[in-house]
This record gives structure tokens, C-alpha cells and sequence, in this order.
């Protein structure tokens, strides 16, 4: 009888490497929120796989990027305790890339002052040519002794297979740290709120989406007229500037009433329920500086 092998595997790269791509796509359902704009992921998010004979717990991380306020020194703070006494890390980079950047080259001191097992992932391949991506599998090997190096398109689910089984071979053998209906840490509350900024995220223009947040104000399972259940929830997005205001709710409402359709839509999806979701605008100016929010974002080890 094969042994039962578990561990944690945290999951690290530059800001928009496609990270939460590759976790959603190996966790076969939507936890982490995805956006074609930088520092999507703000906090730590677990995704888990139970296989035959195993259980990984992928753990999402904020990207890599030089910190300008509280919270971007949280985010950056949050991936690399996530990279602390785990069994594995996986390293995501662009095959794009023809030089070690300023923030893979952090990732890489941090991980040989750990000397933590790493796989190295390198995303992207569909955009390079076969001599460009040897190239880039050449400049990384010669910095770290990877346990193995594969190349992949987080967006395609055909290296998940070979990826899960490099990681469980890689794993000692352990326990059952969740059961195996669970496959995220993440309260309903919580995605809700991802939920609906990410849809802010990829309809709002570039100058806004990092200066919100949102918070769920009320979350609350009721029934319908038909007697079917109906999750009711109520929620604010804040952002730092009257002018931001504006632009999220848009003319008449509009881009409002957008974002608050896709998330609606997406949420039933995940919840497996009907959902009546209304949303509100305020201004709350510096809040990525106050400490009371940022602690939020904050994990702890």
C-alpha cells in the first residue's frame, strides 16, 4: 500500500506571473481572483488538492513588487512568511523573461537563505520561441538546484497532471490537515468580497482599481418568493478620491450596476445559489496607510 503524502506548498512570483491562474486551474474552482492588472492577489490564500494519495495545500501569495505604502509592505510581507516553513515552493516566471529581474532575484535570495525544495515554473511558454525559453531554463539553473524545471501555459490545464505529480513525489509522507470537501480557506465572505473587486479590477481604468477595497456588510441566507434559497448581501466599495467615486459608478449608475452584474453572476456560480447583491461607493482617502484595514490583510505565523 503507497504511503499518504501531504505538505504545503506556497506558490511565489513577480506581480501578474499568473500565479492565481495556475492555483485555480489546479484547484479546479475559482478561489482566487484573476485580473490582467498587477497586485490582484492582496493576502494569503490556501487552495487544496486531495489526490489517491495525498492532500497538497497550494497556498496563493501577493506578487513581488517594491512596496509605496502599508499595505504593499503587508502584501510583500505576506509572500515571503508564506514561503516559511513550507514543504515546497514553487517559483513562477515568465518565459518572456531574457535576464533575472530586481524581483526574481529577490525571490531567489529568499529562497536560498531558506533552502527550502523548489520547482521552477516557467509560465508564459506559449509566447516564446523553443531557443528562448532554453535560454531562460539555462540563466535559473545555474542560480538554484531545483528539484525540477517545468515549462507551462497557466491558462491550459495540460502540465497540471505532470505539475501535481512532480510535487507529490517531491512531498514526505503526512497527514489529512483538511477533509476532502474542503478545497479553500476562504469564508464566503471573503469571496464575495474578491468577487466583486476583481470585477472592479478588469472593468474599472488603470489609475482606480488599486485604490479600493470592499467590505461586505451584510451576508445573509434567505429564501426567495419561490421558497429557494437566496444568499442576500450587501456591500461598499471604497476608494481614496471623489474623482474614483464617479468613475466606479459611472454614468448613471452604469458601471456600478457592470460590476455588480458580473459579480452577482460569478457568485451564484461559486455559491451554488441565487444572490441579490446590491452595492455602494464611498471615498475613505489614505486607507491603504490606516492600520485598522491593513491588519486585515495581515497573516498570522
Amino acid at each position: 500500500m503507497e504511503k499518504f503524502k501531504s505538505g504545503f506548498v506556497a506558490i511565489l512570483g513577480r506581480t501578474n506571473v499568473g500565479k492565481s491562474t495556475l492555483l485555480n486551474s489546479l484547484i479546479g474552482e475559482k478561489i482566487a481572483i484573476m485580473a490582467n492588472k498587477p497586485q490582484t492577489t492582496r493576502t494569503q490564500i490556501k487552495g487544496i488538492v486531495n489526490r489517491e494519495n495525498s492532500q497538497i495545500i497550494f497556498i496563493d501569495t501577493p506578487g513581488i513588487h517594491k512596496p509605496k505604502t502599508k499595505l504593499s509592505n503587508i502584501m510583500v510581507e505576506t509572500a515571503f512568511s508564506s514561503s516559511r516553513d513550507v514543504d515546497l515552493i514553487l517559483l513562477i516566471v515568465e518565459a518572456t523573461s531574457n535576464e533575472i529581474g530586481k524581483g526574481d532575484r529577490l525571490i531567489l535570495e529568499k529562497i536560498k537563505e531558506a533552502n527550502t525544495k523548489t520547482i521552477l515554473i516557467i509560465n508564459k511558454i506559449d509566447l516564446v520561441k523553443k531557443e528562448e525559453l532554453l535560454k531562460v531554463i539555462q540563466i535559473y539553473s545555474k542560480e538554484y538546484d531545483f528539484e525540477a524545471v517545468l515549462p507551462i501555459s497557466a491558462k491550459s490545464r495540460e502540465k497540471n497532471e505532470e505539475l501535481l505529480r512532480i510535487v507529490e513525489d517531491t512531498l514526505k509522507e503526512g497527514p489529512k490537515y483538511y477533509d476532502e470537501e474542503t478545497y479553500t480557506d476562504q469564508t464566503i465572505r471573503m469571496i464575495v468580497e474578491e468577487t466583486i473587486r476583481e470585477k472592479a479590477l478588469k472593468l474599472l481604468d488603470d489609475e482606480v482599481p488599486h485604490g479600493i477595497y470592499v467590505e461586505v456588510q451584510k451576508l445573509k441566507k434567505g429564501k426567495t418568493m419561490e421558497n429557494k434559497p437566496i444568499f442576500n448581501i450587501e456591500a461598499t466599495i471604497f476608494c481614496q478620491r471623489e474623482s474614483h467615486k464617479g468613475i466606479i459608478i459611472g454614468r448613471n449608475g452604469s458601471k456600478l450596476k457592470q460590476i455588480g452584474i458580473y459579480a452577482r453572476e460569478d457568485l451564484e456560480k461559486t455559491l451554488g445559489e441565487k444572490v441579490n447583491l446590491q452595492t455602494w461607493v464611498k471615498v475613505r482617502k489614505d486607507w491603504q496607510d490606516e492600520d485598522w484595514i491593513v491588519k486585515k490583510f495581515k497573516i498570522d505565523n
